[in-house]
């Protein structure tokens, strides 16, 4: 069976005396206990003849007080309350549906809300930690849906983002109801998204089309502006900012299997550690501590690796 690497993803105490990080991907959920040297499968457990391919991997805010994991897969969503250790399948809406994206509310440790994004069946959420899921479409006229951005300050202002095969929606009301945000390049898939950590005042998100480059708006999603536009010429399929964006604006963005790092905020584009990188099709990032000079990044690969760089 091909791999292929998803989604990586950490728990907030990464670096902070904790090494563990996950992996989604075509072969199932792998575990690393020491920073992404080596790795584990996580479905050991549950006996399958086959791989279970997993495109999200969802690791709670608090998961070192609480190791909740969830994973997207093809036919719903598998919920573990140790870390990984054990499986159990969590009560989805149907028919099952095939999830592509998993969001948490930064609240999530009181509020225990969770989004999840379905290939062909929309947003599908909870507000109990998993115990069980509901559709919520209202207004969302696409169902493809790709990825999710929620804002840092949800709790306040009930904002988040679906991007889905022929645009973007945007919901201010916790996704009870959507409406779709008009964009300067038309129909346009929208294949990962980016919020500001000071979204809640400087209203800023970055939206990474399939053909169409990097899109920003400053002003919450009502109006737009392509960057880069003689650089992404091919789909953008993930984006990272530094964790004092704006303050210091640099991002790292995914442009069809190559890593492009920009010093101001978008303005202009070079390779990321090209040399490291040269014969690598880059597929998944993670950079829990930053992706400054000598922080380790992970770069997961086409063909299944996970390499530090």
């Amino acid at each position: 069976m091909d791999d292929y690497v998803y989604q990586l993803a950490a728990p907030a105490n990464f670096g902070c005396g904790g090494k563990i990080c996950f992996a989604a991907r075509n072969t199932g959920l792998f575990r690393s206990e020491d920073g992404g040297q080596s790795w584990q499968s996580l479905y050991d457990s549950l006996n399958l003849a086959e791989p279970l391919p997993s495109m999200a991997i969802g690791v709670p805010p608090n998961f070192e007080r609480s190791p909740r994991l969830f994973a997207g897969v093809a036919g719903g969503i598998l919920r573990s309350l140790d870390g990984g250790q054990s499986w159990q399948n969590s009560d989805v809406p149907k028919p099952p549906p095939i999830v592509a994206a998993l969001a948490f509310s930064p609240n999530y440790e009181n509020d225990g809300m969770v989004f999840a994004g379905t290939m062909e069946d929309g947003v599908i959420f909870t507000s109990n930690r998993g115990d069980n899921w509901v559709s919520w479409n209202f207004g969302l006229l696409d169902l493809n849906t790709l990825c999710l951005g929620i804002s840092p300050a949800f709790a306040n202002d009930e904002t988040l983002f679906a991007g889905v095969q022929s645009g973007l929606f945007r919901s201010a009301n916790g996704g009870r109801a959507w409406r779709e945000v008009e964009l300067p390049v038309g129909y346009e898939a929208i294949l990962s998204l980016a919020l500001s950590p000071n979204f809640g005042s400087d209203h800023t998100l970055f939206a990474g089309c399939e053909t169409q480059g990097l899109l920003v708006s400053r002003d919450g999603g009502e109006t737009w502006q392509q960057l880069g536009q003689d650089v992404f010429t091919d789909p953008v399929n993930a984006i990272l900012l530094a964790a004092d964006f704006p303050t210091n604006p640099e991002m790292l963005a995914l442009h069809s299997g190559m890593i492009l790092y920009s010093p101001d905020g978008g303005a202009s584009w070079t390779p990321w550690r090209e040399a490291e990188l040269a014969e690598a099709e880059a597929s998944a990032l993670l950079a829990p501590l930053g992706f400054g000079a000598g922080q380790p990044v992970l770069v997961g690969l086409a063909d299944g690796q996970i390499i530090q760089v």
